[in-house]
């Protein structure tokens, strides 16, 4: 449990074992009243001190908000004397906290996860021997040797070894990328079984995964702090209560109608029902797959007006399967397949496990492979069985190679033996089944005015999606850093609503003002959404829509219907017809009543989606 929640829970208990103690002592013992009192003062000063202190530091930097009434009361009831109703108040105002805190307390943890995967030394080669050093001291030109299972400490080439990393932690695609000497390994990838020698390119600092660390930092330092709902009602609710209170006092010269009105306009419906509903609708989400981490997640997502959608592994099943092989006169299909599927082995983008698997249906075997080079935005070069293979794009195969079939369309790679083109590898990704008809719903039923695509692959690839799905937008061919400044720019015109998966997402999840992950392919990206759907599923983010709309709904009922019977209970204070304790425990059904009405957000209602009837 967070500090603050085990504090202010301490203090609520605190103060409610006070209160029974005092009226034990005064009912039931009949004891001095100045005895009965004691434990009552015990409460106001252990538990209403450090509440008015937190109030204090609050409003010195200018948060106004709904527990400035609760903090009057108590002042005002300890001056006059009121003690059993300032200690009802700190029970009610502690309580309160205590629930906001624990609700609160699934917030983004993002830089925590990614600083435990940093590694903190490396080993260089000197001669013959190892030397450990420290991670800030690599510099380019070292050659570093990474041991089985080890983080890679700096991008660089593979200069010796063969072996296999994972770099799901950078790309999001979860599956183990082949080394050899001359392929690229990035920063935060992790090593297989088998040790690899490694030349830095640069130093850690400005490596690809401390570039990620620091976009990620600066997101969560940056993103705006959003007003919350019960603040907002606050703002007007809490300057009426002081009015009526006032009124009540001059008008009747006596101070005592002033603390009445007081205790009983104690905004609990405020503090404790908004709270109370967030958590049982934190817990109905996760009963249905969905982990909630933060809270505000569930008050601003039906606000968004722009929707943000990575490509693969969110509008797609992120697994591309060959689809056609079209070869050139003179290059019989299986022996260009295998060599490409040989040369891919090595290749870390997606489209070369489709290739290696097309190549295994055909009962294909790898070949020997030599002089691996991979150049970003051009393609991938290497030597199988002594003949120089050029696996790239169609545009860069049409400058080295000739013309080549068709048009572009879709995902595809050339395929250049010894110069001339061989073979157009064709792909499909496929989209998600339910993908078109939940992007068609957005706007209609959630008021969604535009949709988008943000992502790192080729604008063919990315236009070809789209236009499966009905989207018109796109942004291709984005880094994470890329990614991160268009989402803060939509978010700066209309809240937004990212979904992707990856880590390479993460960024963007924080800068969006909501931000839903698809999956669990990196517990980075988890801790960077502000809701993760555990299944890779789109029909879950609807319900994720439906659930925080149905939130609000009930979570407004238990506040507005709450300050409207404080407010009836204000009108009959001030008019001396409720003593302070009569006041707090009127106040106390209330809030019971709110908090009743707040559980019904835990409850599963009969629909949680029109998802099915958008596809129909």
């Amino acid at each position: 449990m967070p500090a603050p929640a085990r504090k202010n829970g301490l203090i609520a208990v605190f103060s409610l074992g006070m209160i029974a103690f005092s009226l034990l002592l005064g009912s039931v013992f009949r004891v001095p009243e100045s005895v009965s009192r004691l434990p009552l003062l015990a409460a106001l000063v252990l538990g209403g001190l450090p509440l008015l202190a937190d109030l204090m530091r609050r409003l010195a930097g200018r948060e106004f908000g709904a527990d400035v009434l609760a903090g009057l009361s108590i002042v005002t009831s300890v001056l006059l004397g009121e003690y059993l109703a300032g200690a009802i108040v700190v029970f009610m105002l502690s309580g309160g906290a205590a629930l906001e805190a624990y609700a609160l307390a699934n917030a983004s943890s993002v830089l925590n996860a990614l600083a435990r995967r940093m590694p903190t030394a490396a080993h260089r080669r000197r001669g013959p021997s190892l030397e450990e050093i420290r991670i800030e001291d690599i510099a380019p030109g070292d050659v570093l040797v990474v041991l089985p299972h080890e983080i890679c400490p700096a991008d660089g080439e593979v200069t010796e070894g063969h072996g296999r990393m994972d770099e799901a932690y950078l790309t999001g695609e979860p599956f183990l990328i082949d080394k050899a000497p001359g392929s690229r390994v990035l920063s935060g990838a992790v090593n297989g079984e088998t040790p690899l020698t490694v030349r830095a390119q640069k130093p850690a600092a400005d490596s690809r995964y401390a570039r990620i660390v620091e976009v990620l930092r600066r997101a969560e330092r940056d993103r705006p702090k959003i007003r919350r709902l019960g603040d907002r009602l606050a703002a007007f609710y809490t300057p009426l209560a002081l009015l009526i209170a006032a009124a009540a006092w001059t008008a009747s010269g006596n101070a005592v109608r002033f603390l009445s009105v007081l205790v009983v306009a104690t905004p609990c419906p405020l503090l404790i029902g908004i709270p109370v509903a967030i958590l049982g609708t934190i817990s109905l989400c996760a009963r249905r797959g969905i982990l909630v981490r933060d809270p505000s997640v569930l008050e601003e997502i039906r606000n968004c007006k722009t929707a943000v959608f990575d490509k693969t592994g969110t509008l797609t099943y992120g697994e591309p399967h060959l689809a056609e092989t079209l070869c050139a006169p003179g290059f019989p299909q299986d022996e260009v397949l295998g060599l490409a599927a040989s040369l891919e082995q090595y290749s870390k983008h997606p489209l070369a496990r489709a290739v290696r698997s097309g190549a295994a249906e055909r009962g294909l075997a790898p070949r020997e492979v030599s002089e691996i080079r991979e150049v970003p935005g051009e393609g991938l070069r290497g030597r199988v069985s002594g003949r120089e293979i050029f696996i790239t794009n169609r545009a860069t195969a049409e400058r080295a190679g000739g013309g080549l079939p068709g048009s572009s369309e879709g995902l595809e790679c050339a395929v250049l033996v010894d110069g001339v083109w061989a073979a157009v590898l064709r792909f499909r990704d496929t989209p998600r089944a339910e993908g078109r008809s939940f992007i068609r719903h957005l706007g209609p039923r959630h008021h969604f005015s535009r949709t988008l695509i943000v992502s790192g692959d080729r604008e063919s690839e990315v236009r070809y999606l789209a236009e499966q799905v009905g989207i018109d937008e796109i942004f291709a061919g984005k880094t994470p850093e890329e990614k991160v400044t268009i989402v803060r720019e939509e978010t700066r015109a209309a809240k937004t609503l990212f979904v992707g998966d990856g880590m390479n997402d993460a960024p963007a999840l924080l800068a969006a003002t909501v931000g839903v992950a698809i999956g669990r392919n990196s517990d980075v990206t988890s801790h960077a959404a502000g809701a993760v759907v555990m299944d890779a599923s789109l029909a879950k983010v609807d319900e994720l829509l439906h659930i925080g709309r149905r939130m609000r709904a009930i979570a407004l009922q238990s506040a507005v219907g709450g300050m409207a019977l404080s407010l009836l209970a204000m009108l009959a204070a001030s008019a001396g017809f409720l003593t302070p304790v009569a006041g707090a425990v009127l106040q106390e059904g209330i809030d019971l009543l709110a908090i009743l009405n707040a559980l019904r957000a835990a409850l599963p209602p009969k629909e949680l989606s029109d998802f099915a009837d958008a596809e129909e």
